[in-house]
């Protein structure tokens, strides 16, 4: 049954329409991306959904009684309440619903068995049972655990933990990834492929995307386009409904070509051969209204919002090593981050420092570049190594003066060529050039750091979050600029896409210490997850002893072993995709092998789980 249905949908600022005919539906289980450049609508058409925003034309139908939770990127504005009460807020209508139930059952005890009262009573009772029965406030608990909330702070977190913690029947998500670890991303992404709802999201994680969605809508150019099928399928379409258009306009131009011909060899010919050549003009400015049209379409396909300039300066040459700690310790306050740990990164290397939030990923990148003090043990940087940092805060931008000073006072570069870079980076013209710094919004700030990180001539990045206010296209063009680049890079992200493209290596903060692993995301989470598996003794293995045991008792280890091979087969299958996706993940196709792989995995997992219970259990 479809929770929202949407026909037509119009939506005007200031007179000029953003998006217009959007028409979609939204059944229960649907997880639908929704897609386009910034500025298409995608957050309005959200809030749009909720009632917070008119339009100005179509039709919206939901289904009876629907309840709708909206997260987006706004902070929390109830400050007085405690985390916990503010979770428990986007829940009022079952608080409610108990009140309802409660008097329901007092009418009942008193001899009210009216068909009418029964019945109500049932749908209360039903849809409270729904949201997890009388126990449901335990919900906001575990929600508040799997975001990763360790105290009581209502940061912008606790919107999508409102949200999680109603039991909505439409779920709407805008970017509900940002300030997320990854183990809270993985924890997200389990739930919302367990969640009875609809859901429409709206993110520029390419991994949680492939994860989570089965359905996209794409707004763009102030249109909508449906596609039913995952995240990568939608890729493999609109590459081929480019190729297609691109080919249909190809054949036109060549048909034009054919008939001009035509028409300069016989136009000034005989009457007959001339009258001909009349038809050919006809035929040309129907095939010209054709090539425009197949024109656009492929402008279409095609159009992106700007993108930002990535083109690194080709940096000096560093020693061969070029950061070392030995038996470090960091500590901020009482909290031990980092105990007794060393490692070490050489010239060229491309190296993921990952681990949840609050391990200490930050104050260790702060710790290399000598911006904070080590409690014990020894880091430093080695010989001609030039750092560039850009961090979670900006905290290399230089907030006196303007946008354009601040690019020539930390480059060095002359006028001319800071505005060029400036434009690279979207910022042009001389009002945005003589911005303040301290004026700029968070999304301005971050391009402004990146341009400085870019013009550098850095040969050690080292780099905290880059991909925080970025779209899609961005994105990957600076997964393909840090993919390149010749120098020594040192990555800390959430964008596992960004993490298995660039990384080679991974550093991961694991309690207090920090433990190596070869290749990127991928690699690392599968030999994460070997590791955290308990190890069996083989004497578990083993069926309970008795005299006579059942035949099927009797059979079934040898089905568990023959399950056990296909799992460690297809451990096998996973990881080599996930080694080929590191070289490549603009790969659709290997993307769909490597979702069916895993999923392949996981029931086969699934499967024996259930048969060793039975087993041993």
């Amino acid at each position: 049954m479809a929770v929202v249905i949407a026909s037509n949908l119009r939506k005007e600022l200031s007179g000029d329409p953003l998006f217009d005919g959007v028409s979609f539906k939204v059944e229960r289980r649907d997880r639908v991306a929704l897609s386009g450049p910034n500025g298409a609508g995608k957050t309005t058409l959200l809030r749009a959904l909720v009632g917070e925003t008119s339009l100005q034309g179509g039709d919206l139908a939901f289904q009876k009684g629907v309840r709708i939770a909206l997260h987006d990127q706004r902070p929390p504005l109830e400050r007085k309440l405690t985390l916990r009460d503010y979770v428990l807020s986007g829940a009022t209508d079952l608080v409610q619903l108990e009140v309802e139930l409660r008097r329901l059952e007092q009418l009942m005890a008193a001899g009210d068995h009216d068909p009418a009262t029964i019945r109500r009573y049932g749908e209360a009772q039903a849809r409270l049972e729904h949201a997890g029965g009388y126990d449901w406030r335990e919900r906001a608990t575990a929600v508040l655990r799997g975001l990763g909330f360790r105290d009581e702070h209502l940061d912008p977190r606790a919107s999508l933990a409102r949200a999680l913690g109603g039991d909505p029947d439409l779920l709407l998500l805008d970017e509900p990834t940002n300030h997320l670890d990854v183990e809270s991303l993985e924890w997200l992404e389990r739930e919302l492929q367990s969640l009875d709802a609809g859901i429409m999201i709206v993110a520029h994680d390419r991994w949680f995307l492939e994860a989570v969605t089965n359905s996209v809508l794409e707004l763009e150019a102030g249109r909508s386009t449906y596609f039913s099928g995952p995240w990568h399928e939608w890729r493999i379409e609109k590459a081929a409904r480019l190729q297609a258009a691109s080919k249909n306009a190809d054949r036109i131009g060549r048909d034009i070509e054919r008939l001009e011909r035509f028409v300069a060899r016989f136009r000034a010919s005989t009457e007959k051969m001339a009258r001909k050549a009349q038809v050919k003009l006809t035929q040309i400015e129907r095939l010209e209204k054709e090539r425009a049209k197949a024109k656009g379409e492929v402008d279409l396909l095609t159009r992106r919002g700007k993108q930002l300039g990535f083109e690194f300066l080709k940096p000096a040459r560093s020693g061969r090593t070029v950061v070392e700690a030995e038996g470090l310790d960091l500590r901020i306050g009482d909290r031990q981050l980092l105990e007794s740990s060393s490692f070490a990164i050489e010239r060229g290397e491309h190296v993921a420092l990952v681990g949840p939030n609050g391990s200490g990923k930050t104050t260790l990148l702060e710790t290399i570049l000598d911006k904070r003090a080590a409690q014990g043990g020894s880091v430093r940087l080695g010989h001609g190594v030039v750092p560039a940092y850009f961090s979670q805060q900006e905290l290399e931008l230089d907030l006196r003066g303007s946008v354009l000073q601040c690019v020539q006072r930390a480059t060095g570069l002359q006028r001319p060529d800071a505005q060029k870079l400036l434009g690279r980076f979207l910022f042009s013209g001389w009002t945005e050039h003589e911005k303040p710094v301290a004026a700029l919004s968070g999304g301005e700030r971050r391009r402004l750091a990146l341009a400085l990180v870019v013009a550098s001539g850095a040969n050690f990045l080292v780099v905290d979050e880059p991909t925080n206010h970025l779209d899609l296209e961005s994105r990957e063009a600076l997964e393909a600029a840090l993919e390149a680049f010749p120098g020594t890079i040192l990555l800390v992200s959430h964008d596992r896409a960004l993490l298995d493209a660039v990384a080679e290596r991974t550093l991961a903060v694991e309690d207090r210490r920090l433990n190596p692993y070869d290749g990127g995301w991928a690699e690392y989470v599968r030999r994460r997850d070997e590791l955290r598996a308990p190890l069996r003794p083989a004497a578990d293995l083993r069926p309970p002893k008795q005299k006579k045991p059942p035949a099927k008792i009797k059979q079934e280890p040898t089905e568990l072993e023959r399950i056990e091979a296909e799992i460690a087969a297809g451990e096998r299958t996973v990881a080599e995709l996930e080694d080929r996706l590191a070289k490549d993940w603009n790969d659709v196709e290997l993307l769909a092998a490597h979702r069916r792989a895993r999923d392949d995995l996981q029931a086969l997992l699934q499967r024996w789980e259930k048969l060793f219970e039975r087993v041993h259990g």
